[in-house]
Order: C-alpha cells, then sequence, then structure tokens
C-alpha cells in the first residue's frame, strides 16, 4: 500500500504531497513541528506533544488550525489509512503562504501537513549495544526551546556526527556546556550515580521522553538531577545515554575519545531503558 499523507483539509498520496511554493514554512522556517511515537499502534504521549504544540504556536503567534481533539482524529485517521502498527508521525504547522514579506501576512490561515512512516522505535540493536557520539559547537539560535523547523545547524551537526562514524552530536555552547544533541537529550550518570541532565530553559528542547525518564527514574528510587554539565564531568561519568521520541533511550558507549562504562550499556542507563519501556508496554494495553 502507498503512504497517505494530509495536506490542509485532505489526504493523498505521500508521493505527490505538497504546499504552496511561498509557504512561510520554506521561505522563512516559520513553522514548528511534532514528532509522534506510534507503537502498537497507539500514539505514546499524544497530550504531552499536544501541549508542546500549542506552546510552541503560542510563542510564535502562530494559530492552530483546528481544535486539539479534530487533530487528534485526523492523526489517528492518517495511522490507520497507512496501516501504521510502529513508526513515527511527524506533523508541521506553518503561518501558511503569502507573497514574500518578512512581516506577519496581516490575513493568515494556518497551513497543516502530517506524514507517517513505519520505523522501529525503541532502538533495537543501538538500545542494547550502545552508541558513539562527538561533540561540536552549538550554533542554533537563542529559543531552543520552540520546536521550531529552522534546523540547518542541527542538520549540520549530525552530518558532521555521521562523517565522524557516530550515531549523534552533543553540542557545547560558548561556556563549554553539553546543551542536548541535535535530535535527542543528554544525560550523565555520575559518580555517585546520580543521573544528570540539562535543566529546562530557552538552551534546549524539553524533549517529551525527557520528561517521561525524569519521572520514571524518580518514582523508582533514581536520583535525577537537571543541571548543566561539561566535557570535564563527561571524562569522570559513569554511564551515559540520550533520549528521543523516534529513540527511547540508547546508551551512549563514548563521547569523542571518553570510552564510557568500559564500553558497554551501564547498569543504570539499562534500568531506566527497561522501565521506559514497560512503561510504554503497559500504556497501550491499557487505553
Amino acid at each position: 500500500m502507498s503512504r497517505i499523507a494530509y495536506v490542509n483539509g485532505q489526504y493523498m498520496s505521500h508521493g505527490i504531497a505538497a504546499i504552496h511554493i511561498e509557504d512561510r514554512a520554506t521561505q522563512f522556517a516559520d513553522a514548528v513541528y511534532e514528532v509522534f511515537a506510534v507503537f502498537a499502534c497507539k500514539i505514546i504521549d499524544a497530550d504531552l506533544h499536544y501541549d508542546r504544540l500549542e506552546r510552541s504556536l503560542a510563542a510564535l503567534e502562530i494559530e492552530m488550525p483546528m481544535s486539539r481533539r479534530a487533530l487528534q482524529l485526523v492523526i489517528e485517521d492518517l495511522i490507520n489509512r497507512n496501516r501504521l502498527k510502529d513508526g513515527i508521525c511527524y506533523l508541521q504547522i506553518s503561518r501558511g503562504s503569502a507573497p514574500r514579506n518578512h512581516a506577519f501576512p496581516k490575513s493568515q490561515r494556518s497551513s497543516l501537513t502530517i506524514t507517517a512512516k513505519t520505523t522501529r522505535p525503541g532502538s533495537g540493536e543501538i538500545g542494547k549495544n550502545g552508541v558513539r557520539v562527538i561533540t561540536t559547537s552549538d550554533q542554533r539560535w537563542t529559543r531552543r526551546d520552540i520546536k521550531s523547523v529552522s534546523l540547518l545547524p542541527n542538520v549540520l551537526a549530525k552530518e558532521e556526527a555521521v562523517k565522524a562514524g557516530a550515531f549523534e552530536a552533543w553540542l557545547v555552547d560558548d561556556d563549554g556546556v553539553i546543551t542536548e544533541g541535535s535530535h535527542s537529550n543528554a544525560w550523565l550518570v555520575d559518580e555517585s550515580e546520580t543521573v544528570i541532565t540539562h535543566q529546562e530553559g530557552h538552551k534546549i528542547l524539553s524533549g517529551i521522553t525527557r520528561n517521561r525518564v525524569i519521572a520514571i527514574a524518580r518514582r523508582n528510587g533514581i536520583k535525577v538531577i537537571e543541571t548543566s554539565f561539561t566535557m570535564a564531568d563527561v571524562e569522570k561519568a559513569k554511564e551515559a545515554f540520550l533520549t528521543s521520541t523516534s529513540s527511547f533511550v540508547v546508551p551512549v558507549v563514548r563521547i569523542d575519545q571518553n570510552i564510557i562504562a568500559q564500553g558497554e550499556p551501564g547498569p543504570i542507563t539499562n534500568r531506566i531503558r527497561e522501565l521506559y519501556l514497560r512503561e510504554v508496554h503497559d500504556f497501550v494495553q491499557t487505553i
């Protein structure tokens, strides 16, 4: 079956789906997006994604194209049309199309596109064996808490990682602080077995999986601190991992030239990953 996309009220073949040439998403990156994980045909943490979507839209003064309930029905319909069991749904909302002008158009009509594809959430082998990460300079704008489609610095960082044979790039700001990854949140486990991740604010995108992991860890007696960390902390770390909607929880076994946890996923990381996967499985069984 060919993939089906949703574009401004219409379902159509993925191969011909398109937006207007003057859509502000393509000319100004004047748009936001969300990525929803789908597991066993169910959307994981849908309400948390909708909350973040509404915050991002409000920050950019872009109107929701429809109610949250209507949007949920469209996404569920798209999942069914694509017979999607495990995978992701990508949603993008722009300010719409208008003659090119930096100022907001006086008449705005938001543009909504959604696609769906099969993937393997949970990451399979990389979740079991761990991945390599490099560090690179953080060249992004100062409102990283908005899930904007303006991702060129992230793309460049990810490409640098790929060329180095790594899975991800962790971004380092001018103060030497590791903020997050190009498409994930970054975590360390320190010598006291405390889990550390960068605090919320304008410097990072507060990931949905990130927040779920914090809650799960604390409920299970694992200490978590939200604070900044640097390469000096990496050099002393007992473990490291990353989180994202598309990969869930992934152990990191090497950061630049630093081998982490003897090059194997550590026990705390493995426990957090197992607890997260268990909660996801339990969730899809109850709805």
